[in-house]
């Protein structure tokens, strides 16, 4: 913690946000960034698709599929300094399966949020993706990423 608020507050933007670090409080950091841009193409791809007339679960669950991509290629760049212990298609295959649960969960929290609680559809997916985004970042770093 102590790490990130040095860089934060001597606005060391490249210690930040580019230079490797093994420091989970920075790594945690730059997932959030990451993950806020992933949530940008995926809410923008849930809203273009719903403009159509799809169903808003469907739309949700294209939109977590450029999300998640957009936030592999992010990650594997910018977050993580460990490399994977394992082959790139192994490493891209569990990203992709921590990121299925994810839309499990997504999908349930969206169904619940507009459903029954009666809130729209993308203030739902923003309550999701708030609530899904520990689950992802632990769940990779835990299983991916955990030298350091």
């Amino acid at each position: 913690m102590k790490e990130l608020l040095s860089l934060i507050f001597t606005f060391n933007i490249k210690g930040l946000l580019i230079e490797p670090s093994a420091n989970v409080m920075v790594q945690a950091f730059r997932a959030l960034m990451v993950g806020g841009l992933a949530f940008v193409a995926d809410a923008s791809v849930l809203w273009t698709l719903s403009l159509t007339g799809l169903h808003y679960l469907i739309c949700a669950v294209f939109g977590f599929f450029v999300g998640v991509a957009v936030n592999y290629l992010l990650s594997v760049k910018f977050v993580f300094k460990e490399k994977a212990p394992i082959r790139k298609v192994g490493e891209i295959t569990v990203y992709v399966l921590v990121g299925v649960i994810g839309l499990g969960l997504t999908v349930a929290f969206m169904w619940f949020f507009t459903e029954i609680v009666g809130l729209f559809f993308m203030v739902s997916r923003g309550i999701a993706a708030i609530l899904v985004f520990t689950w992802n970042f632990t769940s990779r770093k835990v299983t991916l990423y955990r030298k350091g």
